[in-house]
């Protein structure tokens, strides 16, 4: 058990692994409480680049406790429209984002690493960043964790928690091999930013779909335009970028619209994001004195849509939890008990999703755009997207004054 207070008045230490979007608000509501937080990341500098994502639910709301709206929407974006093209550029369907969307006044998108950029900044220096360093070997001997980093460094704290992604080393140090808890979906998803590209479409989000794919154009601030691509893919993913811009141009060889142009974009692109588009799916975000939070124990995956919100509200209700219960067995017993129905609620609309993102035949191309057709209509966006755009959760409140002193 976690005595929060001991003797002697010494405050529990966590290690957080991860400084993305995750990592950095469990951080912020743990400080909150009075942990002495310790957040390592293993870049050597806070990441940039990334994709453009939509903001909006129960993770909105979590930003709205931190006080960090005003910021993100003077980073992000209102998107006015979402159009469907063809391969000639012709346009299939049209409709406006918040037509899906719970409510237009707590909705925005704004770039992945912007969002993780305000979350840290909302620290304001209360917590220790160790840039350039991560997790080798944890060792939990049931009354602290024994922490050997990369670095060789050893320290000692009473919690760890993984908000390390995806391909968390944390999870696999100490739950296992990746295999034993991702699914991955059949896709790869590329994306990256040009400056100078010709042609613009403001706070519209321009979607061609064909068979495998979707290729995505949005237009950006001080002449950036994002570039993002989802395609179906059999078999190994690679892992160094040659490879990984390779398979995107054997994928898209035959691609229309301006595909030829946005990969030429791609070849001097500074920021380049690859990565599989997977779950993670497992019964437990806990064991011992080591816990989960974000895409490294429930990534619901790219075609949920909601990764970083989610993300966000883990964060908050495991801090919250731990704020409100000494004992940090029950606290993370707690935490799943909350969210875990959200959380499997989202990974099952999202496996539904993949004709959205990457329709597989002709069939399901057709289906895609006659559905996008009728997206305008408020009940039939209800029915098709149901539990991709509701978040069936309540936030606790966070304790005023928890174990913590």
């Amino acid at each position: 058990m976690v005595e929060v207070v001991r003797e002697g008045g010494v405050i529990v230490k966590v290690l957080i692994v991860g400084a993305g979007i995750a990592g950095p608000t469990t951080a912020f509501w743990l400080n909150k409480a009075g942990h002495d937080v310790t957040i390592v990341e293993h870049a050597p500098q806070l990441r940039r680049g990334g994709y453009l994502i939509d903001f909006w639910g129960a993770g909105f709301d979590v930003a709205e406790k931190m006080g960090i709206v005003p910021e993100l929407r003077r980073r992000g974006y209102v998107m006015t429209e979402a159009r469907a093209i063809n391969r000639d550029g012709r346009k299939v369907a049209s409709f406006a984002p918040d037509v899906i969307i719970e409510s237009a006044k707590k909705y925005l998108s704004i770039a992945r690493s912007d969002l993780s950029a305000v979350i840290y900044e909302s620290l304001a220096d209360e917590v220790e960043l160790v840039l350039g360093d991560t997790v080798q070997k944890l060792d939990d001997d049931g009354t602290l964790v024994r922490v050997t980093f990369e670095s060789g460094n050893t320290r000692n704290f009473d919690l760890v928690i993984g908000a390390d992604g995806l391909h968390s080393r944390v999870r696999r140090l100490a739950f296992g091999p990746d295999t034993d808890y991702e699914k991955y979906l059949g896709m790869f998803v590329a994306a990256f930013q040009g400056t100078g590209y010709p042609v613009r479409n403001e706070l519209t989000a321009m979607m061609y779909a064909d068979i495998g794919f979707q290729a995505l154009r949005l237009s950006l601030r001080d002449d950036v335009t994002l570039f993002l691509f989802s395609v179906r893919h059999d078999g190994d993913v690679p892992t160094d970028r040659p490879a990984q811009e390779a398979l995107v141009r054997a994928k898209l060889a035959d691609a229309g619209w301006e595909v030829p142009a946005m990969l030429d974009v791609m070849s001097g692109a500074k920021d380049f994001y690859f990565d599989s588009v997977s779950q993670i799916r497992m019964p437990s975000w806990s064991k011992g004195r080591i816990a989960l939070v974000g895409d490294a124990g429930a990534c619901p995956s790219f075609l949920a849509g909601q990764g970083s919100a989610l993300g966000m509200v883990e964060g908050y209700t495991l801090a919250t939890e731990l704020a409100a219960n000494s004992d940090h067995r029950e606290a993370f017993a707690r935490y799943h008990e909350r969210l875990a129905p959200l959380v499997g609620s989202k990974q099952d609309a999202a496996q539904g999703l993949g004709l959205a993102f990457a329709p597989k035949n002709h069939l399901q191309l057709f289906i895609r755009n006659t559905v996008l057709k009728m997206m305008g209509l408020p009940k039939v966006a209800d029915i098709v997207m149901g539990r991709s755009f509701h978040d069936a959760v309540e936030l606790p409140a966070f304790p005023e004054a928890g174990p913590i002193r």
